[in-house]
């Protein structure tokens, strides 16, 4: 199984804080043992190589000198060493002398050896088995001048010092600096959480806000605090909220305006229209003895101001809905007996309809908006699929499923989408149809006033078919 790590922004704003101040710690703490270390190291070398230079200034020597007097004379330097004991060594020819039991230390370079009789006197610092060590060579000038220029004599000093005791100073600074750190670090988490509270708290409130509008409480604002760009965002979130708000007020004053119109009309069409029916039905009867041309012209009128009453009966029926003015009046009835009085009705029972009804489900229904449902959804499978068109009912003890199947090539792919929305038509170039196109809107509406639902898909062996489940027990 797969983890997705989630590090919140609270969490990186702490890190962040508190990887700048370790890198300002390592950085300072770098920077203080590189300056301490050399300090510390270039005070005592210079000190050493001054006196070591003053001590082999001061010093007499009678040339040639002895093995004997050059061990005497490393002695006594040795004697005078700062600000540590020197070990001494002295080179004259093939002769050689220390104030140790050893004549010759490894320590010395070949470098070093070289420069010291080359110049005035030379040091090197250098690390021998993990110990560090100042090295000092100092040629002995005397007697011997020509012209301005004094003559080195061939004798050579060298003084060997450990820097122990200076490397353990700078080692013990860049321990309590190490030391140092950590409290440090700690105290820097406490400006770092402060630092992510003031940051966050915004954005806190921002989500908090968006979360509020997008519930519908169109009216949140975000308090304005600061004129950082924090402060701006909420500037604009706020101006953004007024916008979307006055527009949301225009929409839905237009679309009430369109609803009452839509209701308005339909109530004023409705009188009209019970006159006019009255007077086709009159028409009807007498049609057959008209002449041709004047009875297809009655049946005309006839078809078409039923087709208008329709149309005004869906729209009131709409209007209805949208207004929040419909209500359930619930009955608990045989499921399958009520399936079967809507198709009597409406004399769908000569074949082209054919049903699976096993009695004994019972379900608290409105009734009338029960047969709706089931008159819009096999009359639309009429209309626009192939017959037969099957009805099945089914319960699973909680929920009753009613399907009704087509055998016709069943719904395209890009009309599924939209098989409930008002008014749509899968062929733009009809602009006549039998019915008002608000059947299955109105169907759609009436399900899930009863707390149901009901979707439109197509069956592998071909045709649409439409599912409606609905509870048992309805709500109040």
């Amino acid at each position: 199984m797969r983890l997705n790590a989630r590090i919140g922004l609270r969490t990186r704003l702490v890190l962040a804080f508190l990887l700048v101040a370790a890198i300002s710690v390592v950085t300072t703490a770098a920077l203080t043992y590189r300056a301490a270390r050399t300090a510390v190291l270039e005070q005592a070398q210079d000190t050493a190589v001054s006196h070591f230079r003053d001590q082999v200034a001061l010093t007499g020597h009678t040339l040639p000198a002895t093995q004997e007097e050059l061990r005497e004379t490393c002695v006594f330097l040795a004697g005078t060493g700062k600000p540590h004991t020197w070990t001494v060594f002295a080179e004259y020819g093939t002769l050689t002398a220390s104030s140790s039991d050893r004549p010759t230390s490894t320590v010395l370079t070949p470098e070093l050896r070289r420069s010291a009789h080359a110049t005035h006197g030379s040091f090197q610092r250098v690390v021998k088995d993990g110990k560090p060590y100042l090295t000092i060579g100092m040629p002995t000038v005397t007697v011997f001048t020509v012209g301005a220029n004094t003559v080195p004599t061939g004798l050579v000093f060298y003084a060997v010092m450990p820097l122990t005791a200076e490397e353990g100073n700078v080692q013990a600074m860049v321990t309590a600096a190490r030391d140092g750190a950590v409290p440090a670090l700690a105290l820097a988490l406490v400006p770092a959480l402060l630092a992510a509270r003031s940051v966050l708290r915004p954005v806190r409130d921002l989500r908090r806000a968006a979360r509020e509008m997008g519930a519908g409480r169109l009216d949140t604002r975000i308090e304005v605090k600061g004129s950082d760009e924090l402060a701006d965002l909420a500037w604009t979130f706020n101006e953004s909220a007024v916008a979307l708000e006055r527009s949301v007020a225009e929409l839905r004053a237009a679309e009430a305006r369109a609803r009452r119109f839509a209701s308005d009309v339909s109530h004023e069409l409705r009188t009209p229209l019970t006159g006019m029916l009255a007077v086709t039905e009159v028409l009807d009867e007498d049609a057959e003895q008209l002449d041709r041309d004047t009875a297809a012209a009655v049946r005309l009128i006839s078809t078409e101001t039923g087709k208008l009453a329709v149309l005004v009966e869906d729209l009131m029926e709409i209007s209805r809905f949208d207004a929040r003015a419909a209500e359930l009046n619930l009955d608990e009835v045989d499921v399958a007996e009520t399936i079967r009085k809507t198709l009597h009705h409406r004399h769908w029972t000569d074949g082209q309809v054919v049903t699976d009804l096993p009695d004994g489900i019972r379900a608290t229904v409105d009734p009338r908006r029960f047969d709706i449902v089931v008159a819009n959804l096999v009359g639309n499978a009429l209309r626009h699929g192939a017959r037969p068109v099957t009805v099945r009912l089914r319960s699973d003890g909680r929920r009753l499923l009613m399907e009704v199947a087509d055998s016709g090539p069943g719904i395209h792919p890009d009309v599924l989408p939209h098989i409930f929305d008002r008014f749509y038509k899968a062929d733009a170039a009809r602009t006549r149809s039998v019915g008002s196109g608000l059947g299955l809107a109105i169907t759609l509406e009436n399900v899930r006033l009863h707390g149901g639902t009901v979707h439109a898909a197509n069956r592998p062996a071909g045709g649409a078919v439409f599912t409606v489940e609905l509870p048992l027990e309805a709500a109040p």
